[in-house]
């Protein structure tokens, strides 16, 4: 049992249903939200009662990518720390990949994940199940199996399925399943050894780069062969320009495509690196302001279907180190929000896109599973957010929850904060200057 709360004169921004209205919720103790009309007549002592004056409140976000690093890896992150991170940015729900050690392959590992997740994380978490044996890419995993205990889809993210013909009957398994084939589009040929995006910045460091043409080849393989299965491919974090170009005509010939884009390709260019080092190395890399370009004009047509955070926590040891031996990743969990309300605030995409991108999407992508649907519904438990689009902070990653301290954001300031979480009816997150009585 939950004390009942008490939500005031938010604008509640709700895709799903198309709320865009100042209105008031309660949230019993049952962790059921009910709408109640505004300034009604409530008994406040029986309640915990935020005033969200000047605030939006809209579903939980839902990330369909990100790395919790347990098992194997916890010196990196733990599905403890990474959920709470992930609700201090304002996540209710979130998928995690399978590059773990062991990978997620097997029902002992899934259930573990399962297991753990039910008594250490404030959030839900869906696993995510390696489509090959151990992620090498040679035998595919059980996927009836798998699927059996709930897996979000199926990756062996970090890595493609090579093998035309293995990756050809993934397809048609998760065809018969109705889950996604989640594929990291890299042509190890092309990317292997490379450090950051292969142009202008990569030559004037001195580092090889990574072409653009490594994810736009496998992009257009794997689109090819989803048009041959009538199976089901997800391109993970889309970051060229070709990319987008494939998947929209891949989308307009019918073909079973969608796609995601994370915060920092969405914001962040190659010249990132040169002034934040090992802290902006991601893969795929940080590219152009082309490229930029493209995945919002994609994102605002339904070419791409959902943002992601691929928050991928590192150590010290990981980051500090010479760049091209550093780890690829980013800490996104607690900046996902505030860094793309850059792109509000500068009018490239709207506040309702940002909302339906991080919500009501993914949930469709998901098929609706254990009740998330990315919308706030009267009578249903409670999954939402609450933010202050104008609150002015700047990032300290020593302040992050998440292990990961690894952030190209370090000491930026940003405008949009998280101010609360509610996860299945319970408050889960509260910044330190929400008043809550």
């Amino acid at each position: 049992m939950n004390q009942p709360l008490l939500i005031r004169g938010g604008r509640i921004i709700d895709p799903g249903s198309g709320l865009d209205k100042t209105r008031d919720l309660l949230i019993d103790e049952e962790g059921i939200l009910r709408f109640i009309d505004m300034n009604s007549v409530i008994p406040e002592s029986d309640y915990l009662i935020i005033d969200a004056s000047g605030m939006i409140v809209c579903p939980g976000f839902i990330d369909l990518h990100c790395h919790l690093r347990q098992p194997g890896y916890e010196e990196k992150e733990t599905i403890a720390t990474g959920t709470r991170s992930a609700a201090k940015g304002g996540f209710t729900t979130v998928c995690c990949m399978p590059n773990t050690k062991p990978a997620l392959d097997n029902p002992v590992i899934i259930k573990l994940v399962q297991d753990i997740a039910l008594i250490e994380s404030p959030v839900r978490v869906l696993p995510i199940a390696s489509i090959t044996k151990g992620r090498q890419g040679q035998e595919l995993s059980d996927f009836k199996t798998l699927a059996s205990l709930g897996v979000a889809g199926f990756s062996d993210d970090g890595s493609s399925v090579v093998d035309e013909n293995l990756m050809r009957k993934a397809l048609e398994e998760c065809r018969e399943l109705g889950l996604p084939l989640i594929e990291h589009c890299e042509v190890p040929e092309l990317a292997s050894d490379g450090v950051i995006n292969q142009g202008r910045v990569a030559k004037k460091m001195g580092l090889k780069g990574i072409p653009s043409a490594a994810e736009e080849q496998m992009v257009a393989r794997d689109i090819r062969l989803a048009g041959d299965t009538d199976g089901w491919v997800h391109i993970a974090h889309a970051s060229t320009t070709r990319t987008v170009e494939l998947l929209r005509w891949a989308k307009s010939e019918g073909i079973h495509v969608t796609a995601e884009v994370t915060p920092h390709h969405l914001t962040l260019t190659e010249n990132e690196v040169v002034t934040r080092g090992t802290a902006a190395k991601v893969n795929p890399p940080l590219r152009t302001q082309a490229d930029i370009n493209a995945l919002v004009e994609g994102l605002n047509d339904g070419t791409i279907d959902v943002i992601v955070t691929d928050h991928a926590p590192h150590t010290r040891v990981d980051k500090e180190c010479d760049i091209a031996e550093a780890a690829f990743g980013i800490s996104v969990f607690e900046t996902t929000l505030a860094s793309l309300m850059t792109l509000v605030h500068s009018n490239k995409i709207t506040l309702n896109t940002l909302i339906d991108k991080l919500t009501r999407q993914p949930a469709l992508l998901l098929g609706k599973r254990d009740g998330i649907t990315g919308r706030l519904e009267d009578g249903k438990a409670a999954d939402l957010v609450m933010i202050d689009p104008n609150r002015e902070w700047v990032v300290d990653p020593e302040e992050f929850v998440s292990k990961g301290k690894n952030t190209p954001l370090s000491g930026v300031t940003l405008k949009g904060k998280v101010m609360a979480t509610v996860s299945r009816g319970k408050l889960v997150f509260v910044d330190e200057l929400l008043s809550v009585r």
